[in-house]
């Protein structure tokens, strides 16, 4: 059993995977508009003007696989509850990663040594998408 998460970016999904694919070499396997979608939808389903939205997407940071959607497009995404964790390889790397994932967004913790950590640190990316950047002990 695998536990994935589905990020929904309502009306931003597109400039999200980009953003990840930029700061954390994310690649993009899987992409299917809205006018794409080969069944039917419901007329109220998405807005006039999102065919060329994001419907569904899959891709992959490292090992893990996330998916993402435009949702409903209705512009205002919120993410609260959980936090993704990001596991760094080296100190280096952490400082690199929380730079990166913090540009435009907003540090929640900054980036520091901990008793359980050399490198840790929480920041919501420019979506609002909570990260925790770690080094293993």
């Amino acid at each position: 059993m695998q536990v994935q998460p589905y990020l929904f970016f309502d009306g931003r999904c597109e400039e999200a995977l980009e953003f990840y694919r930029k700061a954390l070499g994310a690649e993009i396997t899987m992409l299917m508009r809205v006018k794409e979608c080969p069944d039917p939808l419901p007329p109220d389903m998405y807005p006039p003007g999102s065919e060329n939205k994001v419907m569904h997407a899959s891709f992959r940071i490292g090992e893990a696989t996330l998916m993402a959607s435009d949702g409903r497009c209705l512009g205002k995404p919120v993410f609260q509850g959980f936090s993704l964790s990001l596991n760094a390889p080296t100190e280096a790397e952490a400082d690199r990663l929380f730079a990166a994932l913090g540009d435009g967004g907003q540090v929640q913790m900054p980036l520091a040594k901990t008793f359980f950590s050399p490198r840790f640190g929480m920041v919501a990316d420019r979506f609002g998408v909570g990260w925790m950047v770690i080094v293993a002990a």
